[in-house]
């Protein structure tokens, strides 16, 4: 009963705190944060305890599939250095440093035990990124790369975690050379676990004739998806990332209802598990502390040093990626980061999160020989003071530093693509009416009126409505016309999830669009 408080309690926080946010021009997921580490004191609230190994299944599935949906396998083929380097590389690189200080900082600590720490640190949280960058207005290419990383950073986090605590708890040496090989066919079981259940949930859904339906089912995916898995062993992570980037290959023009179920309900519980996951941090790192050494000023010190550690190799790599980036501007024109604003933004944006809070929770108190796990209270403190440095700090002054570097949002840059695919939704509606021979002219005109309408609202301009003798003659046809323009609405988002699966497009752009014209097509209904 006391869980079922504190869920109720941070999911009406929440719907508050996102008001508030909203008024205060701050990141909610940060005051959510804030307002758990309050709740710590509560004594209700301080006698909750959520078993570490159901954080991750509970939060983590439906929170990356929503983000994943936002992007596509077209953005991933153009920026998978990208996505590679940041998600893969720099994730190895900050384990290394983080574990070198470790060992020079923490008395008693064993490399395996360090491995883990930096494994634990390392992931940027995809979650936290769009939660709080959401708040402010940046450039959309620096968005999308860091959303991109933090689909895949948990996975390669994950597998290194696993196999150093294997290591600490048995008081062998880190294998990397196996560990690499653990992480490829992690990878490659996930990848074909998360393509097939996709297929298989895509079939049954062929069977189904029910918008509700259908959509409960998709729901079930990322829970199912990630579960299937873990039992195998595989990363669960890039298995739901898989299946998210799978689905949205697989829409299709006339799911526009469900779309539209779908997004509405997915936009509410994303909401709502972002501010139950991110009230637990907050309530959590009581739990991460409550084992303190006996010098907690010393202990604050040496994560503070690790914090430095972590949030200097970030801004290293990211220096070293403008370089490398600007070299293939041509390839990619909006490849991020191109300078040093960029990399100091993406640094910044670095925010770490469930993972991190998960894992650290994890840490048991001995190894599998009765001997106390090495180091285990300063690796505790660590991970709060990271997450405290992070997420809260680097959260709540977010706002500041965007508004500091100066960041253009690019505004012209999103409307010339809005346009772009807005007009060639247009073209091919008009072009659908058009080739419709059997359509009067009196019914045909007021019907391409409505669609230049529909239009100059997407482009975010004011254009005439129909006449009134239009309207009247509308009114008078409205069967063929409903019929002749359910058609050119096909047309339209047929046209936009084409312009959706190409290289170079933004997703998150088309879907603005696309979702203008399901609403449209519901409307008809």
């Amino acid at each position: 009963m006391t869980t079922l408080l504190m869920i109720i309690g941070f999911g009406a926080a929440t719907s508050v705190v996102v008001g508030l946010g909203q008024k205060l021009r701050l990141p909610w997921p940060a005051l959510m944060v804030v307002i758990g580490i309050a709740g710590a004191f509560i004594p209700t609230f301080a006698e909750i305890t959520i078993e570490p190994e159901l954080i991750l299944p509970l939060f983590l599935p439906p929170l990356l599939f929503a983000a994943a949906q936002k992007t596509s396998w077209a953005l991933f083929s153009i920026r998978w250095r990208t996505i590679l380097g940041m998600a893969v590389a720099l994730v190895g690189v900050t384990v290394a440093a983080v574990a070198g200080t470790a060992v020079l900082l923490i008395p008693g600590i064993t490399i395996a035990a360090a491995v883990a720490l930096g494994a634990m640190l390392a992931p940027p949280d995809p979650v936290a990124v769009d939660a709080v960058a959401g708040t402010v207005s940046i450039p959309r290419r620096i968005m999308s790369t860091l959303q991109s990383e933090g689909l895949f950073n948990d996975a390669a986090s994950l597998v290194i975690f696993q196999t150093a605590m294997a290591a600490a708890m048995s008081g062998t040496e880190v294998d990397f050379g196996q560990l690499a090989l653990s992480f490829l066919i992690s990878a490659v079981i996930a990848i074909t676990i998360g393509l097939v259940v996709v297929f298989i949930v895509w079939w049954v859904m062929e069977k189904i004739d029910h918008t509700i339906a259908r959509s409960s089912l998709m729901l079930m995916l990322p829970f199912g998806v990630y579960l299937i898995a873990e039992h195998f062993h595989a990363s669960g992570v890039i298995a739901v990332v898989v299946a998210a980037l799978e689905v949205r290959r697989r829409d299709v023009e006339g799911n526009s209802a469900e779309r539209v179920t779908q997004a509405s309900t997915w936009q509410v519980l994303e909401m709502l598990i972002t501010g139950i996951a991110f009230g637990l941090i907050g309530l959590d790192l009581r739990m991460v502390v409550e084992s303190q050494p006996d010098d907690l000023g010393k202990a604050v010190l040496v994560g503070l040093g690790i914090a430095l550690v972590v949030i200097a190799v970030r801004f290293g790599w990211l220096l070293i990626g403008t370089v490398l980036e600007n070299k293939r501007r041509e390839e990619d024109p909006d490849a991020a980061p191109l300078n040093l604003r960029d990399a100091t933004l993406m640094t910044w944006g670095g925010m770490r999160g469930l993972a991190t809070v998960a894992l650290a929770l994890s840490i048991p108190a001995t190894t599998a020989t009765g001997q106390p796990f090495p180091g285990r209270s300063y690796i505790l403190v660590a991970a709060a003071v990271i997450l405290l440095v992070t997420l809260v700090l680097a959260g709540l002054t977010f706002p500041t530093i965007v508004n500091v570097l100066g960041i253009d949002d690019e505004a012209e840059k999103e409307r010339r693509d809005t346009a772009d695919i807005a007009k060639r939704a247009y073209k091919a509606a008009i072009e659908q009416i058009r080739d419709d021979e059997s359509l009067p002219d009196e019914i045909a005109e007021p019907l391409r009126a409505r669609f230049k309408v529909l239009y100059a609202q997407l482009l975010g301009t004011s254009d005439d409505q129909a006449s009134s003798e239009q309207a009247t003659t509308l009114r008078e046809n409205r069967e063929v016309m409903a019929k002749v323009q359910t058609k050119a609405l096909q047309s339209a988002r047929t046209e936009v999830l084409k312009a959706r699966r190409e290289r170079g497009t933004d997703p998150e752009i088309a879907d603005r669009v696309l979702r203008r014209f399901d609403l449209q097509s519901v409307l008809l209904r």
